[in-house]
């Protein structure tokens, strides 16, 4: 059986005075990979210059009649129902309508591109920046086909990836956050439910009422979430004692390759954005002493929409708790920069500035010589690797514990054989540098952090002399 072919997608930018052609093309190659993530073939795009992206249709007259030739739209803002507007919405719009055509010696971006050739018209149009509940309404009725901004793909993204059910909730959370306020009336949706006592009293209209669910729901899923949050801190708190390192970066960087190479676990690997939501936690491995434990957290994105910052926070406290970052960037992609700053940006929002971060450059088996020595040149601290490269992942395995160890001490424990348990729990969680047996006990000589030295000490001063 053959497979069904993918919708067509043509995207929309507006290129505003502070922003160069650069970072819109950048942009919209990065929207280009979100749509194609989600099941869409990008076969068009549609930019323009304009002073502000708040017109309400966002791109002006001459623009709009281009969109329609990739969606076979009518190109005109037409009023859904025909209703005569009101002298204020008419002002309102004559206002914020951009109603020129564009001149013929426009800015290349402005230039109305190839026409769709056959097979190419697209069945959905996605811009790139937020749309207000009007903007969204006003590019549906002169495209004639459904609209979607960069939000709204990215919390597609997310529920569609979504396994665990705490992140289930925190999208579902984002998601009608996102919808409430693009809630329109359907056609008999002005009519108001009775309300009152014989039906006396204005009631609800559909619309306050769909918006009143949402709200129910919402408080419904906040306290579910909440509960699970709770469960979070508990094994949070559990682990405060260990060693914890955290992967953080752009999605996509290879942070799961990363982890999945470091813990022989089999965490999902996909080229795909946003193809890892939930946090995935494993020890090191070869295990280590002590054990250090190493986490997976959800990518990064430029314009990630704060719902999703917010309701993910849960998630991103592994982050926040952790006692060493790894920033992880695709060092073969030219923006990442730009991404580490967007990495930097999110982690600030939950408050895991003071944490010691390293610098990892993954994906060096994409660079030229050239590329390499200048990368090393400017981050001469950084880790440059290959996760299909042993002595790499050795190299990186080798700067954290190095980093670990660097806080630990040195001691000598004097420890009778009836702390058996004790001695269990010490090799789990220090490395052992020798041990001395003798008729009433052994003598370990220990490398560890000052806390578990000290909860270890408390220990053995409850344990019985014989």
């Amino acid at each position: 059986m053959s497979k069904p072919s993918q919708p067509n997608a043509v995207l929309v930018a507006i290129r505003t005075p502070r922003v160069t052609a650069e970072e819109v093309d950048s942009s919209l190659q990065e929207l280009t990979r979100l749509v194609t993530t989600l099941g869409y073939n990008v076969v068009g795009r549609v930019t323009q210059k304009r002073s502000s992206d708040r017109y309400a249709a966002v791109l002006g007259q001459g623009k709009l009649a281009e969109l329609a030739r990739w969606t076979g739209g009518s190109g005109k803002i037409e009023s859904a129902f025909g209703r005569p507007k009101d002298k204020a919405a008419s002002k309102h719009e004559a206002e914020n309508v951009d109603v020129e055509e564009e001149s013929d010696d426009d800015e290349p971006d402005d230039r109305i591109e190839a026409a769709p050739g056959p097979g190419e018209q697209a069945q959905i149009v996605i811009v790139d920046c937020d749309l207000s509940p009007s903007q969204l309404k006003n590019l549906e009725r002169a495209a004639g086909v459904p609209v979607l901004d960069r939000t709204g793909v990215i919390i597609e993204i997310f529920s569609r990836h979504a396994r665990t059910r705490a992140a289930r909730l925190q999208v579902e959370i984002a998601r009608l956050n996102y919808l409430a306020p693009r809630l329109r009336e359907t056609g008999g949706g002005s009519e108001r439910q009775g309300g009152g006592v014989g039906g006396k009293g204005a009631g609800e209209t559909s619309l306050e009422l769909d918006k009143r669910k949402i709200r129910d729901r919402m408080k419904e899923l906040r306290e579910e979430l909440a509960a699970i949050g709770d469960e979070h801190q508990t094994r949070r708190a559990r682990r405060e004692h260990e060693l914890t390192v955290a992967l953080v970066g752009y999605t996509n960087a290879g942070k799961s390759s990363l982890m999945r190479a470091m813990t022989g676990s089999e965490v999902l690997v996909a080229d795909k954005l946003f193809a890892t939501l939930d946090t995935t936690i494993r020890p090191l491995y070869p295990e280590t002493r002590p054990k250090v434990l190493l986490s997976d957290t959800v990518g990064f994105i430029k314009k990630l929409p704060h719902d999703l910052v917010a309701s993910f926070k849960s998630t991103l406290d592994e982050a926040a708790s952790a006692s060493l970052l790894l920033f992880v960037v695709d060092a073969s992609d030219p923006s990442f920069r730009s991404q580490l700053e967007v990495t930097r940006k999110v982690l600030a929002e939950v408050g895991a500035t003071d944490v010691p971060s390293l610098l990892v450059l993954n994906k060096r088996d994409r660079l030229g010589p050239d590329e390499v020595a200048a990368l090393k040149s400017e981050y001469p601290d950084a880790v440059l690797l290959s996760t299909r490269d042993k002595d790499d992942l050795q190299a990186l395995r080798g700067r954290i514990m190095g980093y670990f160890e660097s806080d630990m001490i040195d001691e000598e424990l004097r420890i009778p054989f009836t702390a058996q348990k004790v001695v269990a729990e010490i090799r789990a969680r220090m490395r052992i540098l020798s041990e001395e047996y003798d008729a009433e006990g052994l003598t370990l000589r220990v490398r560890s952090t000052p806390e578990n030295l000290t909860a270890i000490k408390q220990k053995l001063a409850h344990i019985p002399k014989v």
